[in-house]
């Protein structure tokens, strides 16, 4: 005597992901941009016409998830770098993301995820914002950030000491140390500024006292 299988009153997410046959990123994709209800049963599950609703609309929803996860930092350079034919710098993701063009989608072992939907939806056009965010984003530990600027990393430590320059990014380094990353964005406005006397600075000799020396400490907010 064959039985056959009834039919489930409610479902779960896995079960909706295996009667949808969505990945798990696209699935979670597609109830942020409002294409999957919200469970509309006890214990955060879904009735069966709610999932026969999103099956119907299967591809739709496939289309409007695009077809990349979200992804991290180096991923998301690469994809850009390929798709452009570019090379770019370390820390572009990040600089784009800071100029508004790349949201970030949660974390991943302490790392930000950056929108694949959105690394898919730049065009010819954006070419041009990328390569800036690549120019600007790029990262320098101490002592090339020091080169950057023409000037000796003594003189750089008085630039941070003074708060004048603040590292942008953190990087592990030997023996799981933190490194810290100073933007080429941020040198290049500093480097216009004329509140300091660059030529000064530039000439004067190893060993010799930094004219940044006089720059005021900055003072830390007090912890609250």
């Amino acid at each position: 005597m064959t039985t056959t299988a009834k039919a489930p009153t409610s479902y779960g997410p896995i079960q909706f992901l295996n009667r949808t046959e969505l990945t798990t990123w696209q699935f979670e994709r597609a109830q942020r941009l409002g294409l999957v209800p919200a469970p509309d049963q006890p214990r955060d599950r879904w009735s069966p016409a709610a999932v026969d609703d999103a099956l119907a609309r299967i591809d739709a929803i496939r289309k409007a998830t695009g077809t990349m996860p979200d992804i991290g930092a180096a991923r998301a350079e690469e994809y850009l770098a390929e798709h452009f034919n570019l090379t770019l710098n370390p820390g572009t993701a990040l600089e784009l993301f800071r100029r508004g063009h790349l949201p970030r989608r949660g974390h991943f072992k302490g790392h930000p995820l950056y929108c694949g939907l959105t690394l898919e939806s730049f065009k010819a056009r954006d070419r041009g914002k990328i390569e800036r965010a690549s120019a600007a984003g790029k990262l320098h530990m101490r002592d090339a950030a020091a080169t950057a600027l023409g000037i000796r990393e003594a003189d750089l430590n008085h630039l941070i000491r003074a708060g004048l320059l603040t590292h942008s990014a953190a990087a592990e380094g030997w023996f799981k140390s933190e490194v810290l990353l100073y933007r080429q964005g941020d040198l290049d406005r500093l480097a216009r500024s004329s509140r300091i006397d660059w030529e000064a600075v530039r000439n004067t000799p190893k060993g010799r006292r930094s004219p940044l020396a006089a720059l005021p400490t900055r003072r830390l907010a007090a912890c609250q």
